[in-house]
């Protein structure tokens, strides 16, 4: 492989941050060198060079971009305003880029969509369905036209950005994948989560909202014998789509 991926991260707890990394590694097939991790919510984002890189990855967070701007602190405001800035240039660049789940929001406000807790989904697996766009598009060749996904989120894309192509959708979540132009994808669903990894991100959440926190043990439950196996596929097709 030529030139790395960028993963940009926001998860502030070491045990989700650090897991979240090692999947991103192994369902992208990626060696440590060949993902550069920067964690957001550390610091400020050092100067990135883009032509470094064969494209840039978006893990999920603690973030919600739909939040009143009093309601969000200093960090979640900093972090905003810095994607913002480097999603004006990958955008126009067209450069590949595919967000999971924090990426809807982002790319989502970034393009004009609107982002709200109307399609809020709880932590679980849900049927996702591609929609002949989906299943025409070269990053989903070859899947099934239906599959089970992890979701946990308090917003969700209400209304796409006008441009955008809907890829897959869900009963309780209309919009759980689109693409900007050619090169540019997001996905609300998870590709990045197996079993382990969400009972992980379960204990680390259990006080953020998501669910009442006595009630950890039964979302747990709900989860440990879902199959998710078909999801992470896209996270090796981005990769062995875009590597140089």
């Amino acid at each position: 492989m030529g030139k790395p991926f960028l993963l940009l991260a926001s998860r502030a707890d070491d045990d989700a941050a650090h897991e979240e990394h090692a999947a991103f590694l192994r369902f992208g097939g990626l060696r440590p060198g060949e993902l550069h991790r920067v964690r957001m919510e550390a610091g400020p984002i050092p100067p990135l060079d883009l032509d470094r890189y064969a494209g840039v990855l978006v893990g999920g967070s603690p973030f919600c971009s739909s939040d009143p701007v009093e309601k969000k602190s200093e960090v979640q405001l900093r972090v905003e305003d810095e994607l913002r800035h480097l999603l004006d240039e990958i955008v126009e660049r067209d450069m590949p880029f595919l967000g999971a789940c924090y990426g809807v929001g982002t790319l989502g406000v970034h393009q004009g969509a609107v982002i709200d807790s109307t399609y809020g989904e709880p932590i679980g697996a849900v049927p996702v369905t591609l929609t002949p766009e989906g299943r025409d598009d070269p990053l989903l060749a070859g899947f099934p036209d239906s599959f089970d996904a992890f979701v946990g989120h308090k917003e969700a894309c209400r209304t796409l950005p006008p441009h955008a192509v809907l890829l897959a959708s869900s009963p309780s979540c209309p919009v759980q994948m689109f693409r900007v132009k050619q090169n540019l994808y997001a996905t609300q669903f998870h590709p990045e989560l197996d079993v382990p990894g969400i009972l992980t991100r379960i204990e680390t959440y259990r006080y953020a909202g998501y669910f009442p926190p006595d009630e950890a043990d039964v979302v747990a439950d709900r989860v440990r014998h879902a199959d998710v196996d078909v999801p992470p596929r896209i996270l090796a097709a981005f990769v062995r789509r875009y590597a140089t």
